[in-house]
């Protein structure tokens, strides 16, 4: 590390970077968990859930690319390092879904908005982080620690899909890495559609980088640095929360990845939305909608505790390392949202 650069703020670059690509993409190749979901459900396009499923494709093969080659050891990651719990991963996956609708965006599409001028965002964001943090380590702490403590992997096969493909063939984890990967792309790629939009291809493969680049840099950092940081990468619910923090007792505390990715997505929105002449001051002008999107956003930052991250902390930093959780939590979502989007839409009206 040069001199003038403490390996906190190297980290916190790091997070910065991949961040950049991440708003970027929020603005200029339309991606977005929510709007893929109900695209899907209601829209009758499927482009926008490919694009998920392209980026995640591409930040397996990334990883595990990484760890072939001897620069990430995937298992120190968060994901494969707790026991999996499978009603936390069910629990708070539905939760978060359904507050994700409610609140309009999850963390990541919240912040990128704001990035674009919507203050109704910077409320949604508050109260998440500070959700979070309540059943992170406030005054919920010691319930949800009851019911779904996190208990340290002590078996010789961490809870990751392709390390249990490996203990049964007999073959290189990175191998079986490698190849899911490019059997999800290739199945996101298999629509036509998606393959007509090049930029939504070049999106989401960003997307995809951004993730590896954040195991990448904090694992080289970690392995040539004197402190003992963590090997990480996206995630947006505690992040928020902590970021928050931060913000108000930083000349207290180091900076961190999860603040740089922060700020790296609000950097990248802002400037997404400069580039396409989309800035512009938004409020909120219904009160309801405000209790609404407040009421989600409470709902969303306690699942996310619960089910150990969001749409891209499990959905794509997760999947990344073929945590068993990331597809149980990420179709979890997916159900939840689908329940907050009908009922918004629909009013939960019988079908005809």
């Amino acid at each position: 590390m040069p001199d003038w650069l403490t390996e906190s703020q190297a980290v916190a670059l790091v997070g910065v970077f991949g961040g950049l690509l991440l708003g970027l993409a929020a603005r200029l190749g339309r991606f977005c968990t929510l709007g893929a979901i109900e695209d899907l459900l209601y829209g009758g396009s499927d482009t926008r859930m490919r694009m998920w499923a392209l980026a995640i494709g591409t930040a397996v093969t990334g990883t595990f690319a990484l760890t072939g080659a001897g620069l990430l050891d995937e298992s120190r990651s968060f994901y494969l390092s707790i026991r999996w719990m499978p009603v936390a991963s069910v629990l708070g996956g539905l939760m978060f879904g359904y507050g994700m609708a409610l609140a309009g965006n999850c963390g990541f599409g919240t912040i990128a908005r704001l990035g674009g001028g919507d203050l109704r965002s910077f409320v949604i964001v508050l109260v998440m982080g500070v959700s979070t943090y309540v059943v992170l380590a406030g005054p919920l702490a010691p319930i949800r620690n009851f019911f779904f403590e996190q208990v340290d992997v002590t078996s010789d096969i961490p809870p990751g899909l392709a390390h249990h493909a490996a203990a049964l063939t007999g073959l290189p984890v990175h191998v079986i890495g490698i190849a899911v990967g490019l059997a999800i792309a290739a199945a996101a790629l298999w629509a036509p559609a998606l393959r007509r939009d090049p930029k939504a291809m070049f999106w989401s493969v960003m997307v995809g980088l951004a993730i590896v680049s954040g195991w990448g840099g904090t694992q080289y950092i970690s392995s040539h640095g004197f402190e003992a940081l963590p090997v990480v990468s996206h995630s947006f619910s505690a992040p928020v929360g902590e970021s928050i923090l931060w913000a108000m007792t930083g000349s207290l505390r180091p900076v961190s990845f999860a603040v740089g990715s922060v700020a790296g997505v609000w950097l990248g929105a802002f400037i997404g939305s400069l580039i396409k002449g989309h800035f512009r001051w938004e409020a909120c002008e219904d009160p309801r909608e405000l209790r609404r999107q407040i009421i989600g956003a409470a709902v969303m930052g306690a699942g996310a505790v619960i089910a150990m991250g969001c749409t891209v902390g499990q959905g794509m930093s997760a999947f990344s390392v073929l945590a068993i959780s990331a597809p149980v939590t990420f179709l979890s979502i997916f159900a939840g949202a689908a329940l907050g989007l009908r009922q918004l839409i629909e009013g939960f009206n019988p079908a005809e």
